[in-house]
């Protein structure tokens, strides 16, 4: 008998109890294509999300592609708003005609909700055994097969083990006590010990991270931990099961705010939902404009490989990743004097004028840019045409839009396809602009999660909007004013209440002043228990410092250091401002409990990881990288070296450092203690102490006290010189 066929799912091929021959259970996926949501607003009224470019590729292909690679064979895709659009898509793109991946379209015009979507699923009878569900504005890089493992043991240990969600530890944006993605802030209690889901809520109000739980709640769970340090991947692993629920309750509408938090409150049917974390793992989703900018430039950073721009090629526009993180197609027309900054794409046969200088932007295909012109942090799609002298700062551009000479764009701007900015016209902050004019009521999430788009635009819009956007008359273009002179389209009034919001779902770098805003929000959180310890944020359940031992300790060291590590990476790969990443550090120190003195080595010992890292060919190079790194995040490392203890404690970390991870540092220990003291990082007299402490070491713990005798005695001479 031949092996079985191995799959990344780990769920193809089973063999029976009774017998050796094996059984063929293909693993399937649901697929929710063309979900609506009000933060995409207008560009989702005209184009479904799931085709919205992301990296220069539709955002169903990271999700179709994964699916692939992690072993699914049958996938069934549903379709409602714009179905005509995905499936035609889907046909052209040749994933309907996979030899060995079923790709199956389910179309509804009468569907409104997720809850609906699963129970006309569930009416066709297409799914036979445990499926994925997943939305198609997902990406991931994830095995399945550990997460599969796991739920089809519990499965058979107990049947009402209906579901599996996947998790992760969040990235957080402590500017805005979210994750990094402008999602609501999610608390959640979990069992350590079986990992089943007790508790699930998505909360909006960030004053306080408090959860309120009946006392009969902690009575039933003895053992477990609370959490608002995880992000919901929407990846969940379900049993047959869970499509007759949805049957069986008809209220159940949204998967999580209506099925997931139903399950949890239900003691009748004793239905149970468990999680899979991932770690090394990538996935997220794509709910709004900040979610779809980090998600962007995770992948262009490679933290998703191989779902990565060079490596998603589709179509006949290769594109071949060059220095500094930029990706480039083929048949660019690029001036000599533009300038190219790093972690930029690049899209097919796009062409650069003169001394146009673009950075930390997404450029699709077939562009035309000016000269002159200033982009930043943008993400233009397909076709666009952008004349000379524009500035563009954190906005997005949709297809074959015109920008005129001179036009001006202020961050989180939102251009809907076709529109036309007139020249020397400023469009604001924040601003929606669509050929369609603004609905005159708002739909719920839920209303628009599946609504068809025909109902809503023809329902909510003027008849005049239901004109092909390629087809605007000339009276329109004439008599539309609020783009400048020959401008097309309408700016969108910010509705009432969403001012707040704009900032929290945009592309554009948080305000300062609400960076303000949350340092004084976090100074207030430090609360202190009745025996003055401080309350983690995270809610997690911190034993006594008795019952952890030293190889716990130990863990919770390295895992901080890490942490601190990746964080300071991602400030320098995104040029994150230094009030942003000390958020971030004073983040983890509150979640692990940590001491200011912490802080101070994990960050000193990330920079000196970032020196050593950055290619040199000498001693004196090392030095220069040591000095750049130090001198451009001072201000993050000095604001955890407020006394004398906490320098001395990076003077050891570099000792350290020099001893075991970098020993390129011991020949230039003295020179960079120098160099840390004349530039006010240290002080004279954290030196001094320093030195005072090791004088009874033994000799091998004063190799380095040593190195710097030159130093210590100029200090003390001009120390006594000053007395």
């Amino acid at each position: 008998m031949g092996a079985p066929k191995k799959s990344g799912g780990g769920g193809r091929v089973s063999v029976t109890e009774d017998s050796d021959e094996l059984v063929r259970v293909p693993l399937q996926a649901i697929l929710l294509a063309d979900s609506f949501n009000t933060k995409f607003r207008p560009i989702t009224l005209e184009c479904p999300k799931v085709l919205l470019p992301l990296v220069n590729v539709p955002m169903i292909n990271y999700t179709l592609t994964w699916l692939e690679s992690a072993g699914v064979e049958d996938v069934f895709v549903f379709c409602c708003a714009h179905s005509k659009q995905v499936i035609d898509y889907l046909d052209k793109s040749g994933w309907l005609s996979q030899p060995n991946f079923s790709v199956t379209t389910i179309e509804s015009h009468n569907s409104v909700s997720a809850g609906d979507a699963l129970r006309l699923i569930y009416e066709r009878n297409v799914i036979h055994g445990d499926f994925v569900l997943i939305s198609g504005d997902t990406v991931s890089n994830m095995s399945l097969t550990q997460a599969l493992a796991e739920h089809k043991e519990r499965k058979k240990r107990d049947s009402n083990a209906v579901m599996t969600m996947v998790i992760k530890r969040s990235k957080t944006n402590p500017a805005i006590h979210q994750s990094r993605l402008g999602t609501d802030e999610l608390f959640m209690a979990i069992n350590p010990d079986t990992k089943q889901l007790l508790y699930y809520e998505e909360r909006t109000d960030l004053s306080k991270g408090v959860m309120h739980l009946d006392k009969s709640f902690l009575a039933d769970n003895p053992s477990l931990t609370l959490h608002h340090d995880k992000q919901d991947c929407y990846i969940d692993i379900c049993s047959p099961e869970v499509l007759s629920l949805f049957t069986d309750n008809f209220d159940y509408q949204h998967l999580r705010r209506h099925f997931v938090k139903g399950l949890l409150v239900d003691d009748i049917m004793g239905y149970k939902i468990f999680v899979h974390e991932i770690h090394s793992n990538y996935a997220s989703r794509i709910d709004n404009f900040r979610s779809y900018d980090t998600v962007s430039r995770d992948i262009i950073h490679r933290w998703t490989y191989p779902m990565v721009p060079d490596v998603m090629n589709y179509g006949n526009t290769a594109t071949k990743l060059e220095r500094q993180g930029m990706y480039r197609a083929s048949e660019i027309s690029q001036s000599q004097t533009a300038v190219i900054g790093p972690f930029t794409v690049l899209g097919f046969g796009t062409k650069i004028g003169n001394n146009t200088i673009i950075s930390d932007s997404v450029i699709g295909k077939g562009c035309k840019i000016g000269s002159n012109v200033q982009i930043k942090g943008c993400y233009i799609w397909d076709h666009v045409t952008i004349e000379d002298g524009c500035k563009l700062n954190h906005a997005i551009v949709c297809n074959e839009v015109t920008l005129k000479s001179g036009a001006v764009l202020e961050p989180g701007v939102i251009l809907s396809f076709k529109v036309v900015v007139g020249p020397e016209f400023v469009v604001p902050p924040y601003s929606y602009v669509s050929l369609l004019q603004q609905p005159v009521e708002e739909d719920s999430d839920e209303e628009l999660e599946y609504a068809d788009s025909t109902s809503v635009i023809t329902s909510k819009v003027d008849k005049s909007d239901e004109e092909d956007a390629s087809e605007v008359p000339e009276a329109r273009i004439s008599s539309v004013s609020e783009l400048g002179m020959g401008g097309v389209g309408y700016i969108w009034q910010k509705c009432e209440g969403s001012q707040e919001e704009e900032w929290r779902h945009s592309v554009a770098p948080i305000p300062a002043d609400k960076i303000s805003e949350a340092m004084k929000t976090m100074e207030d959180d430090l609360e202190l228990t009745h025996d003055g310890s401080i309350l983690p944020p995270s809610g997690e359940l911190i034993p006594d410092s008795n019952d952890s031992d030293e190889d716990n300790e130990d863990s919770r060291d390295d895992f901080f250091e890490r942490e601190v590590e990746a964080t300071f990476l991602r400030a320098v790969n995104e040029n994150i401002q230094e009030d942003h990443l000390i958020l971030e550090v004073n983040s983890l120190k509150l979640s692990c409990n940590k001491l200011t003195a912490d802080c101070a080595g994990a960050v000193f010992y990330a920079m000196m990881k970032y020196a050593v890292d950055t290619p040199h060919s000498s001693l004196d190079g090392l030095m220069q990288n040591v000095k750049a790194v130090l001198s451009k995040w001072k201000k993050a490392l000095t604001s955890y070296l407020t006394d004398i203890d906490e320098q001395i404690e990076i003077i050891l970390k570099f000792e350290e450092i020099c001893l075991e991870s970098a020993k390129e540092f011991a020949p230039l220990f003295s020179k960079i203690l120098l160099y840390m003291y004349t530039e006010d990082i240290i002080e004279e007299d954290a030196i001094l102490s320093w030195e005072d402490e090791k004088r009874d070491a033994d000799e091998a713990d004063k190799v380095f006290v040593n190195k710097a005798q030159d130093l210590i005695q100029w200090l003390k001479v001009a120390e006594e010189e000053d007395e």
